[in-house]
């Protein structure tokens, strides 16, 4: 009776101390609400004569964290918040951000927002991450893999990345030699890119 008494007093302690444990852990997971002020999204496109550069505004995002550990994350920019940054011609500026809202690139009246959702983390270092995800632009979701670096802080956190992005895949056509021939020095790149800050905090 004594044997089972103790096994008993065993098994409830091991069960707390787990739950303890588990809720350790639920305690640790955490969400991050991104500060849309303090981020930041920096395009920049290149072409056979040049290239462009410019910002487009964080409309919402989280980070989520296991303790300092990257475990999720998303983001929403805003595409009518596009602008150039390189072009001091005011005329030229505004021709060259209509266009790219227009349908010939982003169709941003249809399709106002573009957004990531991570779907994997995988930790390289203590803040180092390749990140996998879907983006969606045009309404045309695409996995992409990209690296994530992630500042912890007792208060929030703040990841940086690079995204690497094929316009081919999401519809977009103009000038695109992956849809026309002999385009000469009228041909755009494919590939452009999104330098993303998110910075969050609970």
């Amino acid at each position: 009776m004594k044997s089972i008494s103790k096994f008993a007093a065993a098994l409830a302690i091991g069960l707390l101390f787990n739950g303890n444990v588990f809720a350790d852990k639920v305690v640790k997971k955490s969400t991050l609400k991104v500060n849309t002020a303090q981020s930041e999204i920096i395009w920049n496109a290149k072409k056979v004569t040049g290239e462009h550069t410019g910002t487009i505004a964080m409309k919402e995002g989280v980070i989520t964290m296991d303790g300092t550990k990257l475990v999720g994350g998303k983001f929403v920019a805003d595409l009518t918040k596009m602008v150039c940054t390189d072009l001091t011609d005011k005329e030229y500026n505004a021709k060259l951000i209509g266009h790219l809202k227009s349908d010939d690139f982003f169709s941003v009246e249809k399709h106002p927002t573009a957004n990531f959702v991570m779907t994997k983390a995988v930790a390289k270092s203590a803040n180092e991450y390749t990140v996998t995800g879907d983006l969606t632009i045009k309404g045309i979701t695409k996995p992409i893999t990209f690296p994530v670096t992630v500042s912890a802080t007792a208060n929030g956190a703040t990841a940086t990345g690079k995204l690497v992005i094929d316009r081919s895949k999401y519809d977009i056509k103009y000038n695109s030699k992956s849809f026309f021939e002999n385009l000469g020095d009228k041909m755009i790149h494919d590939e452009f890119t999104l330098d993303v800050k998110l910075v969050a905090s609970k």
